[in-house]
């Protein structure tokens, strides 16, 4: 039976006053599953916090929307605290500890895409969380965590069992958070809407082309990623990966068609998509886009770092 590859929308999985974790699931979308592909979505309200975690994928994020600030631990690293700005990619690789924060008005909205071959569950992510309710030391007994941490039963109790909050939090205004420092994003991130552009088309359209070159990281996270913004009824020409690498898709902005061809020429999706759809283009199939008058751009990834 062939598999539906038709665009779906991300569904919330938790979230509260300070923000929502949403993600696309294997069951709505089976190319998740066939592909070895995460995909979520974190949004993050004013002074909201997405507790400190790590995963058992490696990804690439990318900024949506807003301004905030991340931190990041990379094994046997100091951390680095870089500042989010829209348009922003990171390579998050395998053993990264990250938290999120937004001290703004609008909305940060940060989007992951990510291998998950290595992961729990086929098709998705599994963050490991480091405090909160669900975080990975409410498992341990209290006496292992006193000989952890080098502290009594009264802190523990403080500093776990009182723990009600399930990966986002909302702070206090007064919150003193970790400043920024504009060093720290050498090497981590890498802003694909000031970058020099990879393909410039009079009247078509840019592509920005995230890679090895421009951000090193991706070489230990064996993703590579695209941002491609087309101007008003412009067209994607048709295209495939030939390194039988596959690619996801995610609507940023505006709206278009898209087709894609699969084997022995079969159209296998025509569609309509818009801003906060995903797909995936199955390996070697062909796909094209067109978009609407008012433009339509997309970021994507695809299944190697070259």
């Amino acid at each position: 039976m062939a598999i539906d590859l038709s665009p779906k929308v991300a569904k919330k999985v938790y979230g509260g006053d300070g923000g929502s974790y949403c993600a696309w699931c294997p069951s709505d979308l089976a190319m998740l599953r066939e592909g070895n592909i995460g995909a979520a979505k974190l949004a993050l309200e004013k002074n909201g916090f997405a507790l400190p975690r790590y995963s058992d994928s490696a990804k690439v994020a990318y900024v949506l929307q807003g301004n905030g600030v991340a931190g990041i631990v990379l094994p046997e690293k100091e951390e680095k605290v870089v500042a989010l700005r829209k348009g922003d990619a990171i390579a998050l690789p395998f053993g990264v500890v990250t938290w999120w924060y937004n001290k703004e008005d609008t909305e940060l909205v940060v989007l992951l895409l990510g291998d998950t071959s290595k992961a729990h569950k086929t098709g998705e992510f599994t963050d490991f969380f480091l405090t909160g309710s669900n975080g990975i030391f409410t498992g341990f007994s209290t006496d292992f965590v006193c000989r952890a941490w080098d502290v009594d039963e009264e802190a523990v109790k403080s500093l776990v069992g009182n723990q009600t909050a399930e990966g986002i939090v909302k702070l206090d205004e007064s919150f003193g958070m970790p400043e920024p420092k504009e060093e720290h994003r050498e090497g981590f991130v890498y802003n694909c809407e000031e970058a020099p552009l990879d393909v410039d088309i009079k009247d078509g359209g840019k592509v920005v082309v995230l890679n090895t070159k421009n951000l090193p990281l991706v070489a230990e996270v064996g993703l590579g990623a695209d941002l491609v913004m087309l101007d008003g009824s412009a067209m994607c020409s048709p295209g495939f990966s030939c390194d039988s690498a596959l690619q996801v898709t995610y609507i940023v902005s505006g709206s278009g068609r898209v087709q894609i061809v699969g084997v022995d020429g079969h159209r296998v999706l025509e569609t309509t998509v818009k801003a906060g759809h995903l797909f995936i283009v199955p390996r070697f199939f062909v796909v094209s886009k067109i978009c609407d008058p008012d433009g339509m751009s997309w970021f994507s990834i695809i299944t190697t770092p070259k």
